[in-house]
Protein backbone atom coordinates (compact mmCIF):
# COMPACT_ATOMS: atom_id res chain seq x y z
CA UNK A 1 0.00 0.00 0.00
CA UNK A 2 2.96 2.42 0.47
CA UNK A 3 4.32 1.93 -2.77
CA UNK A 4 0.90 3.01 -4.09
CA UNK A 5 0.68 6.18 -1.99
CA UNK A 6 4.17 7.13 -3.42
CA UNK A 7 3.64 6.26 -6.62
CA UNK A 8 2.85 9.78 -7.76
CA UNK A 9 5.42 11.49 -5.62
CA UNK A 10 8.10 9.34 -7.52
CA UNK A 11 6.33 10.06 -10.88
CA UNK A 12 6.59 13.71 -10.09
CA UNK A 13 10.48 13.66 -9.35
CA UNK A 14 11.58 11.25 -11.63
CA UNK A 15 10.02 13.57 -14.57
CA UNK A 16 9.42 16.73 -15.05
CA UNK A 17 8.71 19.20 -11.43
CA UNK A 18 4.79 18.74 -10.25
CA UNK A 19 2.34 21.05 -11.98
CA UNK A 20 2.29 24.05 -10.22
CA UNK A 21 -0.56 26.60 -11.78
CA UNK A 22 -0.93 29.75 -10.63
CA UNK A 23 1.09 31.48 -7.98
CA UNK A 24 2.70 28.71 -6.30
CA UNK A 25 5.39 28.73 -4.15
CA UNK A 26 8.77 28.20 -6.22
CA UNK A 27 10.81 25.72 -4.37
CA UNK A 28 13.36 27.44 -1.72
CA UNK A 29 16.99 27.40 -2.16
CA UNK A 30 18.75 25.53 0.68
CA UNK A 31 19.04 27.39 4.00
CA UNK A 32 17.00 30.33 2.46
CA UNK A 33 15.05 32.36 4.71
CA UNK A 34 11.32 31.90 5.64
CA UNK A 35 11.81 29.86 8.18
CA UNK A 36 10.55 30.39 11.75
CA UNK A 37 12.90 29.36 14.14
CA UNK A 38 10.33 28.48 17.19
CA UNK A 39 8.02 31.09 16.95
CA UNK A 40 5.17 30.55 19.55
CA UNK A 41 1.97 31.98 19.31
CA UNK A 42 2.44 35.95 19.31
CA UNK A 43 -0.09 35.92 22.23
CA UNK A 44 2.11 34.24 24.90
CA UNK A 45 3.82 31.14 25.78
CA UNK A 46 6.96 30.93 27.41
CA UNK A 47 7.65 27.04 27.03
CA UNK A 48 10.93 26.63 25.03
CA UNK A 49 10.48 24.70 21.84
CA UNK A 50 10.47 21.15 21.23
CA UNK A 51 12.98 20.92 18.43
CA UNK A 52 12.25 17.56 16.81
CA UNK A 53 11.60 15.20 19.46
CA UNK A 54 7.60 14.21 19.81
CA UNK A 55 5.52 15.54 22.35
CA UNK A 56 2.86 12.35 23.44
CA UNK A 57 1.68 14.23 26.02
CA UNK A 58 -0.45 17.43 26.00
CA UNK A 59 1.47 20.42 26.57
CA UNK A 60 -0.41 23.21 28.04
CA UNK A 61 -0.18 26.36 29.89
CA UNK A 62 -0.98 26.59 33.36
CA UNK A 63 -4.16 28.50 34.54
CA UNK A 64 -3.44 28.98 37.97
CA UNK A 65 0.34 30.28 37.23
CA UNK A 66 -1.66 32.74 34.44
CA UNK A 67 -3.91 33.50 37.44
CA UNK A 68 -1.63 34.44 39.09
CA UNK A 69 0.50 36.55 36.67
CA UNK A 70 -3.25 38.48 36.31
CA UNK A 71 -3.27 39.47 40.21
CA UNK A 72 0.38 40.47 39.76
CA UNK A 73 -0.27 42.86 36.86
CA UNK A 74 -3.70 44.11 38.34
CA UNK A 75 -3.63 43.51 42.16
CA UNK A 76 -6.28 41.07 42.53
CA UNK A 77 -7.36 37.53 40.94
CA UNK A 78 -9.16 37.65 37.20
CA UNK A 79 -12.84 36.87 37.24
CA UNK A 80 -12.00 33.87 35.07
CA UNK A 81 -9.57 31.94 32.96
CA UNK A 82 -10.50 30.58 29.73
CA UNK A 83 -8.97 28.43 26.89
CA UNK A 84 -9.48 28.05 22.84
CA UNK A 85 -7.90 25.48 21.44
CA UNK A 86 -6.16 25.59 17.75
CA UNK A 87 -6.95 23.22 15.12
CA UNK A 88 -6.21 20.65 12.55
CA UNK A 89 -8.40 20.13 9.55
CA UNK A 90 -8.18 16.41 8.74
CA UNK A 91 -9.68 16.95 5.40
CA UNK A 92 -11.56 19.61 3.68
CA UNK A 93 -8.77 22.16 2.84
CA UNK A 94 -10.34 25.59 0.73
CA UNK A 95 -13.89 24.23 0.75
CA UNK A 96 -15.19 26.10 3.46
CA UNK A 97 -15.54 29.32 1.60
CA UNK A 98 -17.13 27.67 -1.46
CA UNK A 99 -19.94 26.34 0.90
CA UNK A 100 -18.74 23.27 1.32
CA UNK A 101 -17.72 20.66 4.34
CA UNK A 102 -14.83 20.33 6.20
CA UNK A 103 -13.45 17.85 8.85
CA UNK A 104 -11.08 19.47 11.67
CA UNK A 105 -10.60 18.64 15.17
CA UNK A 106 -9.41 20.13 17.99
CA UNK A 107 -5.75 20.30 19.16
CA UNK A 108 -4.21 20.05 23.04
CA UNK A 109 -2.60 23.31 22.52
CA UNK A 110 -4.76 26.88 22.52
CA UNK A 111 -4.68 30.30 23.91
CA UNK A 112 -5.65 30.56 27.61
CA UNK A 113 -6.95 34.12 29.05
CA UNK A 114 -7.32 35.17 32.41
CA UNK A 115 -10.01 38.36 32.40
CA UNK A 116 -11.82 40.71 34.44
CA UNK A 117 -14.32 42.68 33.29
CA UNK A 118 -14.65 46.42 33.30
CA UNK A 119 -17.58 48.95 32.24
CA UNK A 120 -14.82 51.97 31.47
CA UNK A 121 -15.24 50.77 27.59
CA UNK A 122 -11.66 50.47 27.79
CA UNK A 123 -9.63 47.17 27.23
CA UNK A 124 -5.76 46.51 28.40
CA UNK A 125 -4.17 43.35 26.58
CA UNK A 126 -0.97 41.70 28.38
CA UNK A 127 0.71 39.23 26.40
CA UNK A 128 3.40 35.96 28.75
CA UNK A 129 5.34 36.57 25.20
CA UNK A 130 4.94 40.86 24.83
CA UNK A 131 6.54 41.77 27.78
CA UNK A 132 6.51 45.29 28.03
CA UNK A 133 4.30 45.79 24.62
CA UNK A 134 0.61 46.10 26.65
CA UNK A 135 -1.91 47.47 24.61
CA UNK A 136 -4.62 49.60 25.73
CA UNK A 137 -7.40 50.65 23.44
CA UNK A 138 -11.37 52.62 24.00
CA UNK A 139 -14.22 50.31 22.73
CA UNK A 140 -15.45 53.17 21.17
CA UNK A 141 -12.77 54.43 19.02
CA UNK A 142 -12.74 50.79 17.28
CA UNK A 143 -14.01 51.09 13.42
CA UNK A 144 -13.33 48.05 11.01
CA UNK A 145 -13.35 50.64 8.36
CA UNK A 146 -9.77 52.50 9.94
CA UNK A 147 -8.25 50.04 12.55
CA UNK A 148 -6.21 51.84 14.87
CA UNK A 149 -5.46 48.84 16.85
CA UNK A 150 -2.96 46.75 14.73
CA UNK A 151 -0.43 43.51 15.44
CA UNK A 152 -1.34 40.51 17.27
CA UNK A 153 -3.97 42.29 19.57
CA UNK A 154 -6.24 43.13 16.82
CA UNK A 155 -7.96 40.30 16.99
CA UNK A 156 -8.83 40.91 20.36
CA UNK A 157 -9.95 45.00 18.83
CA UNK A 158 -11.97 42.75 16.85
CA UNK A 159 -13.91 40.43 18.68
CA UNK A 160 -15.26 43.78 20.53
CA UNK A 161 -15.96 45.37 17.41
CA UNK A 162 -17.93 42.58 16.15
CA UNK A 163 -19.30 41.73 19.65
CA UNK A 164 -20.78 45.34 19.68
CA UNK A 165 -21.57 45.41 15.71
CA UNK A 166 -23.63 42.10 16.18
CA UNK A 167 -25.53 43.89 19.08
CA UNK A 168 -24.33 41.83 22.12
CA UNK A 169 -21.63 43.67 23.69
CA UNK A 170 -22.63 47.52 24.88
CA UNK A 171 -20.56 50.33 24.45
CA UNK A 172 -19.17 50.28 27.88
CA UNK A 173 -18.04 46.97 27.87
CA UNK A 174 -14.33 46.40 28.89
CA UNK A 175 -11.90 44.18 30.38
CA UNK A 176 -8.61 43.59 31.68
CA UNK A 177 -6.66 40.83 29.65
CA UNK A 178 -3.42 38.51 30.42
CA UNK A 179 -3.17 35.95 27.34
CA UNK A 180 -0.32 32.78 27.27
CA UNK A 181 -0.28 30.14 24.62
CA UNK A 182 1.59 26.92 23.70
CA UNK A 183 0.62 26.85 20.15
CA UNK A 184 2.62 28.17 17.69
CA UNK A 185 1.93 31.20 14.76
CA UNK A 186 2.25 30.57 11.49
CA UNK A 187 2.03 26.80 11.62
CA UNK A 188 -1.07 26.67 10.20
CA UNK A 189 -2.65 25.08 13.42
CA UNK A 190 -5.22 28.62 13.52
CA UNK A 191 -3.42 30.57 16.42
CA UNK A 192 -6.00 33.65 15.37
CA UNK A 193 -9.27 31.97 15.38
CA UNK A 194 -8.05 30.22 19.17
CA UNK A 195 -7.51 34.02 19.98
CA UNK A 196 -10.36 35.83 19.02
CA UNK A 197 -12.67 32.59 20.47
CA UNK A 198 -10.95 32.82 23.74
CA UNK A 199 -11.61 36.22 24.08
CA UNK A 200 -15.31 36.24 23.02
CA UNK A 201 -16.06 33.40 25.07
CA UNK A 202 -14.61 34.81 28.10
CA UNK A 203 -16.74 38.35 27.48
CA UNK A 204 -19.55 36.32 26.76
CA UNK A 205 -19.35 34.65 30.58
CA UNK A 206 -17.82 37.75 32.40
CA UNK A 207 -19.90 40.08 30.77
CA UNK A 208 -23.44 37.73 31.13
CA UNK A 209 -24.00 37.45 27.61
CA UNK A 210 -25.65 34.05 28.77
CA UNK A 211 -27.76 33.59 24.84
CA UNK A 212 -24.99 34.38 22.94
CA UNK A 213 -22.48 31.72 25.52
CA UNK A 214 -25.03 29.06 24.71
CA UNK A 215 -24.58 29.70 20.64
CA UNK A 216 -21.37 28.41 19.60
CA UNK A 217 -22.10 28.64 15.90
CA UNK A 218 -23.57 32.42 16.82
CA UNK A 219 -20.05 32.84 18.68
CA UNK A 220 -18.19 31.44 15.34
CA UNK A 221 -19.60 33.30 12.94
CA UNK A 222 -18.60 36.92 15.44
CA UNK A 223 -15.07 35.72 15.87
CA UNK A 224 -15.27 35.00 11.92
CA UNK A 225 -16.07 38.27 10.92
CA UNK A 226 -13.42 39.92 13.77
CA UNK A 227 -11.07 38.39 11.33
CA UNK A 228 -12.38 39.05 7.73
CA UNK A 229 -13.89 42.61 8.71
CA UNK A 230 -11.50 44.12 11.14
CA UNK A 231 -8.06 41.83 10.95
CA UNK A 232 -8.92 41.91 6.85
CA UNK A 233 -8.09 37.83 6.50
CA UNK A 234 -10.40 36.61 4.50
CA UNK A 235 -10.67 33.32 6.02
CA UNK A 236 -14.28 31.21 6.31
CA UNK A 237 -16.08 29.60 9.19
CA UNK A 238 -13.89 26.13 9.62
CA UNK A 239 -11.31 27.72 12.41
CA UNK A 240 -13.56 29.56 14.44
CA UNK A 241 -16.41 26.60 14.76
CA UNK A 242 -13.13 23.71 14.77
CA UNK A 243 -11.95 26.15 18.31
CA UNK A 244 -16.04 26.14 19.63
CA UNK A 245 -17.27 23.23 18.28
CA UNK A 246 -15.33 20.45 18.96
CA UNK A 247 -15.27 17.62 21.55
CA UNK A 248 -12.91 15.16 23.28
CA UNK A 249 -12.63 12.60 21.33
CA UNK A 250 -14.02 13.29 17.67
CA UNK A 251 -13.43 15.03 14.80
CA UNK A 252 -16.15 17.65 13.35
CA UNK A 253 -18.14 17.04 9.72
CA UNK A 254 -19.22 20.82 9.57
CA UNK A 255 -21.40 22.00 6.60
CA UNK A 256 -20.22 25.44 5.74
CA UNK A 257 -23.42 26.49 4.03
CA UNK A 258 -25.89 25.75 7.02
CA UNK A 259 -23.59 26.00 10.06
CA UNK A 260 -25.26 22.49 10.41
CA UNK A 261 -22.52 20.00 12.20
CA UNK A 262 -22.10 16.98 14.14
CA UNK A 263 -18.70 15.63 15.83
CA UNK A 264 -17.58 11.81 14.69
CA UNK A 265 -15.79 9.69 16.99
CA UNK A 266 -12.40 9.64 15.70
CA UNK A 267 -10.98 6.62 17.26
CA UNK A 268 -6.68 6.92 17.17
CA UNK A 269 -5.82 5.02 20.16
CA UNK A 270 -8.21 2.31 19.33
CA UNK A 271 -6.75 1.95 16.00
CA UNK A 272 -3.32 1.59 16.92
CA UNK A 273 -2.57 4.65 15.13
CA UNK A 274 -1.55 8.51 16.30
CA UNK A 275 -1.79 12.09 14.62
CA UNK A 276 1.75 13.45 14.13
CA UNK A 277 1.72 17.03 13.24
CA UNK A 278 4.85 18.33 11.76
CA UNK A 279 4.91 22.31 11.66
CA UNK A 280 7.73 23.11 8.58
CA UNK A 281 8.42 26.16 10.38
CA UNK A 282 7.58 28.19 7.11
CA UNK A 283 4.76 30.41 8.07
CA UNK A 284 2.19 31.21 6.29
CA UNK A 285 0.34 34.42 6.06
CA UNK A 286 -3.60 35.22 5.33
CA UNK A 287 -3.94 38.75 6.30
CA UNK A 288 -3.09 40.64 2.82
CA UNK A 289 -5.31 40.98 0.03
CA UNK A 290 -2.63 39.79 -2.05
CA UNK A 291 -1.42 36.56 -0.32
CA UNK A 292 -2.09 33.10 -1.99
CA UNK A 293 -4.99 32.70 0.16
CA UNK A 294 -6.80 35.72 -1.10
CA UNK A 295 -5.74 35.08 -4.61
CA UNK A 296 -7.30 31.39 -4.29
CA UNK A 297 -10.58 32.63 -2.98
CA UNK A 298 -10.93 35.08 -6.14
CA UNK A 299 -10.57 32.46 -8.41
CA UNK A 300 -12.84 30.06 -6.46
CA UNK A 301 -15.64 32.74 -6.96
CA UNK A 302 -14.26 33.57 -10.59
CA UNK A 303 -14.80 30.22 -11.67
CA UNK A 304 -18.07 30.06 -9.49
CA UNK A 305 -19.38 33.26 -11.70
CA UNK A 306 -18.50 31.37 -15.04
CA UNK A 307 -20.41 28.45 -14.06
CA UNK A 308 -23.49 30.04 -12.63
CA UNK A 309 -23.60 28.61 -9.40
CA UNK A 310 -23.59 30.21 -5.96
CA UNK A 311 -20.44 28.35 -4.95
CA UNK A 312 -18.45 25.50 -5.65
CA UNK A 313 -20.02 23.42 -3.52
CA UNK A 314 -23.09 23.25 -5.97
CA UNK A 315 -21.16 22.31 -9.03
CA UNK A 316 -22.12 18.35 -9.71
CA UNK A 317 -21.33 17.47 -12.41
CA UNK A 318 -17.29 18.30 -12.53
CA UNK A 319 -16.38 16.72 -15.93
CA UNK A 320 -19.38 18.84 -17.91
CA UNK A 321 -18.05 21.72 -15.28
CA UNK A 322 -14.55 21.97 -16.59
CA UNK A 323 -14.87 22.46 -20.51
CA UNK A 324 -16.63 25.55 -19.52
CA UNK A 325 -14.13 27.33 -17.83
CA UNK A 326 -12.07 29.52 -19.41
CA UNK A 327 -8.90 29.40 -17.81
CA UNK A 328 -7.19 26.10 -17.46
CA UNK A 329 -6.23 27.31 -13.46
CA UNK A 330 -9.75 27.55 -12.86
CA UNK A 331 -10.57 24.21 -14.26
CA UNK A 332 -7.67 23.10 -11.58
CA UNK A 333 -9.54 24.83 -8.67
CA UNK A 334 -13.04 23.37 -9.03
CA UNK A 335 -11.20 20.15 -9.49
CA UNK A 336 -9.40 20.34 -6.39
CA UNK A 337 -12.49 21.86 -3.74
CA UNK A 338 -15.16 19.37 -5.76
CA UNK A 339 -12.86 16.39 -5.04
CA UNK A 340 -12.05 17.35 -1.64
CA UNK A 341 -16.07 17.82 -0.29
CA UNK A 342 -15.84 14.10 -1.37
CA UNK A 343 -12.85 13.16 0.15
CA UNK A 344 -14.29 14.86 3.56
CA UNK A 345 -17.68 12.31 2.89
CA UNK A 346 -15.40 9.35 2.33
CA UNK A 347 -13.53 10.43 5.69
CA UNK A 348 -16.33 10.58 7.53
CA UNK A 349 -17.92 7.30 6.45
CA UNK A 350 -14.64 5.73 6.98
CA UNK A 351 -14.80 7.37 10.75
CA UNK A 352 -18.58 6.18 11.85
CA UNK A 353 -17.14 2.11 10.36
CA UNK A 354 -14.25 2.21 12.64
CA UNK A 355 -11.84 2.30 9.38
CA UNK A 356 -9.71 4.94 10.80
CA UNK A 357 -6.42 3.15 9.46
CA UNK A 358 -8.03 3.67 5.46
CA UNK A 359 -8.28 7.58 6.03
CA UNK A 360 -4.63 7.69 5.29
CA UNK A 361 -5.20 6.73 1.81
CA UNK A 362 -7.39 10.26 1.49
CA UNK A 363 -4.94 12.48 3.25
CA UNK A 364 -2.37 11.76 0.56
CA UNK A 365 -4.88 12.07 -2.26
CA UNK A 366 -5.82 15.55 -0.67
CA UNK A 367 -2.11 16.61 -0.90
CA UNK A 368 -1.89 15.75 -3.94
CA UNK A 369 -4.80 18.08 -5.41
CA UNK A 370 -3.68 20.68 -2.81
CA UNK A 371 0.12 20.05 -4.59
CA UNK A 372 -1.16 19.90 -8.24
CA UNK A 373 -4.71 21.23 -8.49
CA UNK A 374 -4.57 23.88 -5.94
CA UNK A 375 -1.02 24.90 -5.89
CA UNK A 376 -0.63 25.63 -2.35
CA UNK A 377 2.09 23.70 -0.63
CA UNK A 378 5.59 24.23 -0.29
CA UNK A 379 8.50 21.91 -1.07
CA UNK A 380 9.25 22.06 2.92
CA UNK A 381 5.44 20.62 3.38
CA UNK A 382 5.66 18.20 -0.10
CA UNK A 383 9.59 16.49 1.72
CA UNK A 384 7.57 16.19 5.21
CA UNK A 385 4.16 14.26 3.44
CA UNK A 386 6.19 12.20 1.33
CA UNK A 387 9.05 11.35 3.74
CA UNK A 388 6.14 10.30 6.43
CA UNK A 389 4.47 7.75 4.32
CA UNK A 390 7.81 6.25 2.66
CA UNK A 391 8.55 5.62 6.55
CA UNK A 392 5.59 3.62 7.33
CA UNK A 393 2.51 6.37 7.73
CA UNK A 394 -1.08 5.66 6.39
CA UNK A 395 -1.24 8.95 4.80
CA UNK A 396 0.20 12.58 5.11
CA UNK A 397 -1.24 15.48 3.91
CA UNK A 398 -0.20 19.63 4.50
CA UNK A 399 -3.43 21.30 6.83
CA UNK A 400 -4.42 24.30 6.45
CA UNK A 401 -4.02 27.24 4.02
CA UNK A 402 -1.36 26.56 2.64
CA UNK A 403 1.90 28.30 1.89
CA UNK A 404 3.55 27.03 4.73
CA UNK A 405 2.64 26.02 8.14
CA UNK A 406 2.23 22.00 9.11
CA UNK A 407 1.82 18.70 7.52
CA UNK A 408 -0.12 15.91 9.39
CA UNK A 409 0.42 11.70 9.19
CA UNK A 410 -1.75 9.04 10.15
CA UNK A 411 1.20 7.10 11.51
CA UNK A 412 0.96 3.32 13.45
CA UNK A 413 1.90 3.79 17.17
CA UNK A 414 4.94 1.19 16.05
CA UNK A 415 6.33 3.00 13.77
CA UNK A 416 5.74 6.40 15.51
CA UNK A 417 9.51 7.07 16.38
CA UNK A 418 10.94 5.66 12.56
CA UNK A 419 8.63 8.80 10.89
CA UNK A 420 9.20 10.96 13.32
CA UNK A 421 13.36 10.49 12.70
CA UNK A 422 12.67 10.08 8.84
CA UNK A 423 11.18 13.51 8.71
CA UNK A 424 13.79 15.16 10.91
CA UNK A 425 16.70 13.47 8.87
CA UNK A 426 14.79 14.99 5.29
CA UNK A 427 14.94 18.39 7.10
CA UNK A 428 18.26 18.14 8.03
CA UNK A 429 19.84 16.44 4.79
CA UNK A 430 18.02 19.68 3.03
CA UNK A 431 19.89 22.21 5.59
CA UNK A 432 16.40 23.25 6.43
CA UNK A 433 15.36 24.66 10.10
CA UNK A 434 14.47 21.44 11.99
CA UNK A 435 10.23 21.10 12.30
CA UNK A 436 8.75 20.59 14.98
CA UNK A 437 7.02 17.40 15.60
CA UNK A 438 4.37 16.57 18.24
CA UNK A 439 1.53 14.31 18.27
CA UNK A 440 -2.27 15.14 19.28
CA UNK A 441 -5.05 13.64 19.96
CA UNK A 442 -8.76 15.07 19.15
CA UNK A 443 -9.21 17.52 22.29
CA UNK A 444 -12.23 19.33 23.49
CA UNK A 445 -13.47 22.84 22.61
CA UNK A 446 -13.20 26.15 24.09
CA UNK A 447 -14.18 26.22 27.84
CA UNK A 448 -13.76 27.91 30.86
CA UNK A 449 -11.11 26.09 33.37
CA UNK A 450 -11.72 28.42 36.69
Amino acid sequence: MFDRLLAPFRRASASAPAKRTGDAPAARPEGAPGARADARADVGAGADGDGVGVAVEPRTVDPDRLAAAFADAHGAPPAGVWHAPGRVNLMGEHTDYNDGLVLPMALPWGVMLALTPTDDGTVEVRSAQRPGEDVRFATADLDADSPTVTGWASYVAGVFWAAREAGHLPAEAGARIVLDSDLPIGAALSSSAALECVVLLALADAHGLTDLAADRPAMAAIARRAENAYVGAPTGILDQSASLRCTEGHALYLDCRTGLGSNVPFGLRESGLRLLIVDTKVEHQLKDATSGYAVRRGECERAAAELGVPALRDVEDLNAALPRLSDPVLADRVRHVVTEIHRVNAAVGLMRAGAVGDIGALFTASHLSMRDQFAISTPELDLAVETAVAAGARGARMTGGGFGGSAIALVPEDRLAEVERAVADAFAARGWTAPDQRVALPSPGARRLR
